[in-house]
């Protein structure tokens, strides 16, 4: 027990950490994913400093909805609607043609099997689109590019996290078809995407009725969490 609330406290220093640094680099006007790493090679650099332990499924189950619903939240609807045929096209064909790509080049060339090929394919397929676009934000670049950078950066961690659960599931049965697989594949995004819309339109339904902004502010802080962890349970949505 002792143990776990140091690693906690650790958490919550490095989290202090993190806003200083953000703050310090807003001040500076220097991109704070930048300064940020800086910050963390200098940290690793001081002698004493704690080993910190992060279990997989406190990061999915505590700081991913959280992140993702800000992300969502200063999207504009509109703006992703109109853009959506091309942020679909990377968000999901691109990190599909992505791991398929990783796939065949561990198995030809490193000798994997296939569903190992697909499982290191879906790890690093999505790209992390916030240190590009903290950048990208103070140069004079197309809005469009922006919007479109914005909403494949939201949804391409939903299409590799089902491709990670497939590869997983065929590394543990030792069998993989890919034509079920494409067929599960969009019966998950589909009921995502359907679960996603009915938690939205219930919160804010409850958020209108309750008319109390204490209340509310409670309701915002559970939407994620609601969102996320039915999903979780029934296995549809991040590792296993």
């Amino acid at each position: 027990m002792t143990n776990g609330l140091q690693q906690l406290e650790i958490i919550i220093l490095l989290l202090i950490g993190v806003l200083a640094f953000m703050a310090i680099a807003r001040h500076l006007l220097i991109p704070y994913p930048i300064f940020l790493v800086l910050g963390g090679l200098a940290l690793s650099l001081v002698p004493g400093v704690p080993v910190v332990h992060l279990e997989p499924d406190l990061v999915f189950l505590i700081f991913l909805p959280p992140i993702l619903w800000a992300a969502a939240y200063f999207t504009s609807f509109r703006d992703f609607q109109a853009n959506l045929r091309s942020i679909t096209l990377l968000a999901v064909g691109g990190v599909l043609f992505t791991t398929i790509a990783v796939a065949a080049a561990a198995h030809w060339v490193m000798d994997l099997a296939w569903p190992v090929g697909f499982l290191l394919g879906a790890i690093v397929s999505p790209p992390d689109a916030i240190a590009p676009l903290a950048i990208a934000r103070r140069m004079e670049i197309p809005r469009r590019l922006l919007v479109i950078l914005e909403g494949e950066a939201l949804a391409n961690d939903a299409t590799a996290l089902i491709l990670y659960r497939f590869a997983v599931g065929a590394i543990a049965v030792g069998v993989f078809s890919f034509t079920q697989a494409a067929g599960i594949f969009a019966a998950i995004v589909a009921g995502e995407i359907l679960w996603g819309i009915g938690v939205g339109w219930l919160m804010l339904r409850l958020r209108r009725w309750v008319n109390d902004p204490h209340i509310e502010i409670m309701l915002s802080i559970l939407t994620p969490f609601i969102a996320y962890w039915p999903q979780e349970h029934l296995g549809v949505a991040g590792p296993s």
